[in-house]
């Protein structure tokens, strides 16, 4: 499970993205909008006329994939007036971009001009964070897009804000979505777009309990930690479910491995992805089965978890599976409608898995709580541990890792 660093990606002038989901009503991803490293608002200098970052962005930024199939979607990209107004615009292709104007300082007419001329060549556009303030009015009409934090405004202005909207015919994006009911106030509201960290806030379910399915992947990992263990007592487990059986011995031939092998006995595929892969891989198994989640925060599971796995074997940090397992795991909340805690004392992990969860301690919670930070593009507070391009180079293997594991997981 090591990467291999593409030393052209570790140079001083690596740009440090990150992706974050924009859900429609269904909560699927309509598109992903861009963090950046930049404490200016300014797009690095490497967006200009770099058709090679413009590739990098659009192929490993703004992919997904869903039930096998993988599609393009369209990418927010933070624009300032002055680069606007500059002829700064990166050079990519204007139907996978959203340009997202950022601080606006008053309306010129020679700002609107520019758009006028933009929008007519095809550029798309959207106003961040529209207040009613009537000094924006004149930009709505030219705008793809409107973003209205839900949380600057109570229910009134919120209704008031959307109707003066409607009749611009623009798609409305509802940002700082914290919760469910933020998401389902919104969604009362008439926001078509969502964006924030709804999906990992939990609903208490209080009493839920495992069906027998997920008993026995319990009863699989509770197996997998047990020293004793060997291929063939978990083969034992395995045997009495065909789904669980099948999928293992997928993954043998699976994109995730790369390596297509004949396999003799179901204790012979285990030998061959070994133990720690198939505790992984147990615990995979448990998530992908929950109906009615959206894919993408499976898809947002796997990338951390991956990622933390990744961090720690750059910095030679012993048994990087647990990391992995710590940055799974960190969502399982909000996957099972379940409390945190509720959920942990039902699964069969070491104390220190489950303390680095729950309160962010030793060295497995400090490497999720810097992957949390990378995520929302919070670079100030992130603490460094690695020179910053190397966590690009991992959060970009991440990515694509984590969409042939979902391919292996739908087959």
């Amino acid at each position: 499970m090591s990467i291999a660093l593409d030393e052209n990606m570790l140079t001083d002038g690596s740009v440090l993205l990150a992706r974050q989901p924009v859900f429609n009503k269904s909560q699927d991803v309509q598109a992903y909008s861009l963090l950046y490293r930049s404490d200016s608002g300014m797009l690095p200098a490497e967006f200009s006329d770099e058709q090679a970052t413009a590739s990098v962005i659009l192929n490993n930024y703004a992919v997904a994939s869903s039930d096998g199939k993988t599609k393009h979607l369209p990418l927010f990209v933070k624009l300032t007036q002055s680069m606007l107004l500059s002829d700064m615009l990166p050079d990519l292709p204007r139907e996978g971009v959203i340009f997202e104007l950022l601080r606006e300082d008053g309306i010129s007419k020679e700002l609107l001009s520019v758009l006028r001329e933009r929008k007519s060549q095809g550029y798309r556009f959207a106003l961040t964070h529209y207040t009613g303030d009537k000094g924006q009015t004149p930009l709505l009409d030219l705008m793809y897009v409107v973003k209205i934090d839900i949380q600057r405004h109570d229910d009134a202005e919120l209704k008031q804000l959307v109707n003066f909207c409607k009749p611009y015919r623009v798609h409305l994006l509802a940002d700082k979505v914290e919760s469910q009911d933020d998401f389902r106030r919104a969604l009362d509201f008439g926001f078509n777009l969502f964006q924030g960290y709804f999906l990992c806030r939990p609903v208490s379910i209080k009493g839920k309990s495992f069906g027998s399915a997920k008993a026995l992947i319990l009863e699989l990992l509770a197996e997998l930690n047990n020293p004793a263990a060997t291929a063939e007592s978990v083969e034992q487990i395995v045997i009495n479910d065909p789904a669980m059986t099948y999928k293992i011995l997928r993954l043998v031939n699976s994109a995730a491995f790369s390596t297509p092998k004949q396999i003799e006995s179901i204790s012979h595929a285990i030998s061959l992805i070994g133990m720690d892969q198939v505790k992984k891989w147990a615990t995979l198994f448990l998530l992908s089965g929950q109906s009615g989640k959206p894919v993408e925060l499976t898809r947002v599971m796997l990338i951390r978890g991956r990622m933390c796995e990744l961090l720690a074997e750059m910095l030679s940090y012993p048994q990087p599976i647990n990391f992995f397992m710590v940055g799974l795991l960190s969502q399982l909340d909000a996957m099972m409608d379940t409390e945190m805690q509720v959920l942990l004392d039902q699964i069969p992990l070491d104390d220190s898995i489950k303390n680095a969860i729950l309160t962010r301690v030793n060295q497995m919670g400090e490497i999720l709580t810097e992957v949390q930070h990378y995520e929302r593009g919070e670079w100030g507070d992130m603490r460094n541990l690695l020179e910053r391009p190397y966590y690009e180079v991992a959060y970009r293997h991440s990515l694509n890792w984590a969409d042939q594991v979902l391919a292996s997981l739908q087959e």
